[in-house]
């Protein structure tokens, strides 16, 4: 080619590389996460806050403090103590029980039909609350359930000889139970599960026994995925409402009963919009709740990754 030709011939121009495929899975990626970021935009944050909010305003839009200042009522401080207690009484008696079902199928074959049926049913009842729930028990053990009339028939056992406990705290803890442990089994079992063999072979190897591989070493390591099911139970029980609101129509003995009556009352404490400060509340020991559960929950993962 002589020199006029290569002034003469047009630029070819060179083949951009293309773009990386990260770069547009990531894109992709980003698009499919934009009905969880919706989701969780109007169905959580956005109520939160207005919750929060309404809180820290009177009846005319005025901010305001009286509301927060209500926290310190004894009334109020009182539902949070029995909203702490039960949630912590259920919380630990479902984690005992859960994890002993756990155990109890550590040595069931994984894909056999008792350790899927109790997953499957794990799974169910730790969703199955409300009315729903609340029907149920009251069929089944309420002042003329089926359970209550054939003990009272078969073996003159009354259920409710001291009153009727059902509609009260114990009732709502019992209540709870049933979804707290299933709860416990889905959390716990795949921690439990990780445990490997080999680190029993050995300790036994080493002329250790069964019952001190638990207490030196099963235990100390499942501990902390233990602590952080415990406190996910907490959470769980500390933030129910509507298992609680149909067996216990009458009170606010809990934290969402109280917000409740808040709502539907305009003479609580004197105060308006405390629904808002007692939701502050609520929302603040279950962010602590759930921080603890976070930073257990990440060491936890350490040995198991």
């Amino acid at each position: 080619m002589t020199v006029l030709d290569q002034v003469v011939a047009p630029a070819v121009p060179e083949p951009s590389a293309p773009a990386p495929r990260g770069a547009a899975r990531r894109g992709w990626s980003a698009v499919g996460l934009l009905p969880f970021v919706l989701y969780i935009a109007l169905f959580l944050a956005l109520p939160t806050v207005l919750a929060v909010a309404s809180g820290f305003v009177d009846k005319a839009g005025v901010f305001t403090l009286e509301n927060v200042a209500a926290l310190g009522d004894p009334l109020v401080l009182s539902t949070f103590a029995n909203s702490a207690v039960l949630s912590l009484v259920t919380a630990a008696v479902g984690a005992v029980i859960g994890a002993l079902v756990c155990w109890a199928m550590l040595g069931l074959p994984e894909s056999g039909a008792v350790r899927t049926a109790v997953d499957a049913a794990s799974g169910v009842l730790a969703q199955f609350g409300g009315v729903m729930l609340a029907f149920v028990l009251i069929a089944a053990i309420g002042a003329k359930g089926v359970v209550t009339v054939a003990l009272a028939e078969l073996t003159g056992i009354s259920l409710y000889e001291n009153g009727m406990w059902l509609y009260d705290l114990p009732g709502v803890a019992v209540a709870y139970l049933l979804f707290q442990v299933p709860l416990m089994i889905i959390t716990f079992m795949p921690a439990l599960a990780a445990l490997k063999p080999q680190w029993m072979e050995a300790h036994l190897t080493l002329g250790g026994t069964r019952a001190g591989f638990w207490r030196q070493v099963g235990m100390p390591v499942l501990a902390p995925s233990f602590l952080a099911s415990l406190l996910l139970l907490f959470a769980n029980a500390f933030s129910s409402y509507a298992t609680a609101a149909a067996l216990a129509s009458q009170g606010s003995q809990i934290v969402p009963l109280q917000i409740r009556s808040a709502l539907t009352s305009e003479t609580v404490l004197g105060r308006e919009n405390l629904a808002g400060a007692l939701a502050l509340g609520m929302i603040v020991v279950v962010a602590l709740a759930m921080t603890l559960y976070s930073l257990v929950q990440r060491r936890a993962s350490r040995w198991r990754s």
